[in-house]
């Protein structure tokens, strides 16, 4: 695999064989002289990394000269697969690779929605290895992990059980897209692998939350239920009262551009 180092466009292949799919990337490569956190951009179910957030992000990275990573995961935008292949370890994975390329010494992970619980998972995994990128802090927007078990499961009706059970997959209607979300059997049981509010979560560094408590989609006691699980960090949760899921209104950009600015003055000064 060989390592991205200049801005633009790039890919990664993930898997082999049949199972081989290629990453779209976008790397902007650090400009300020002295080494700052490398931002990495971790969307949510269905979006990519070309959604308002993500590119508010990459200007924010040009400004700070610090660099920045957005990708799309397979099915996904720009990438290859298939979105019915798609699970949380499969997207993991891919996440991973994404890393391993651009090799940065240290990142603020900011992570969207189902990127929420991609943050958290790529946590643990990265927190296994004797090397690899430094976790500075996390920005978590409208964080939906575990959302397979703890905010779809619940709410299945009989015909969505019905159509699990004997299609493998059943629809939703999704207010942000003419085309139904969907959701398999394979995403459904392979969340249940990739539980984080099973116990506590060691992030490593802050954690900062936004999330809207006019959510449709994600509750803000899901927000409250996952502070639970980050007695060690140092945790700081934003409810926005008027605040819908993707808090993309101006105002709400501007309060994940604050977080993780903050997130990067913070480390400068323990650095």
């Amino acid at each position: 695999m060989s390592k991205i180092t200049a801005t633009g466009t790039a890919t990664t292949t993930v898997g082999t064989g049949s199972d081989a799919r290629k990453i779209a990337i976008i790397y902007r490569a650090a400009t300020a002289t002295t080494e700052k956190p490398a931002l990495v951009w971790l969307g949510g179910y269905r979006s990519d990394m070309t959604g308002t957030k993500a590119v508010v992000l990459d200007a924010l990275a040009e400004r700070l000269g610090a660099a920045c990573i957005r990708f799309d995961y397979s099915g996904h935008g720009a990438s290859g697969g298939e979105f019915r292949d798609g699970t949380i370890s499969r997207w993991l994975e891919e996440t991973i690779a994404v890393i391993d390329a651009a090799a940065p010494k240290s990142v603020i992970l900011v992570g969207s929605s189902m990127g929420g619980w991609i943050a958290l998972r790529l946590i643990q995994e990265l927190r296994k290895r004797a090397e690899g990128p430094k976790i500075d802090g996390t920005v978590l927007i409208a964080p939906a992990p575990d959302f397979t078990s703890e905010l779809i499961e619940p709410e299945l009706t009989d015909k969505e059980r019905q159509s699990l059970a004997e299609r493998g997959y059943f629809e939703e209607h999704s207010q942000y897209s003419p085309e139904p979300n969907i959701y398999t059997r394979a995403l459904m049981e392979d969340g249940q692998k990739n539980r984080v509010l099973s116990g506590i979560i060691e992030t490593g560094g802050p954690v900062h939350i936004l999330q809207g408590m006019a959510d449709p989609d994600v509750p803000y006691q899901h927000a409250l239920k996952l502070m639970e699980f980050l007695p060690a960090d140092d945790v700081t949760l934003t409810l926005i009262r008027d605040g819908d899921h993707r808090l993309s209104r101006p105002q709400d950009l501007q309060k994940m551009e604050a977080a993780v600015t903050a997130l990067i003055i913070d480390d400068e000064k323990l650095g």
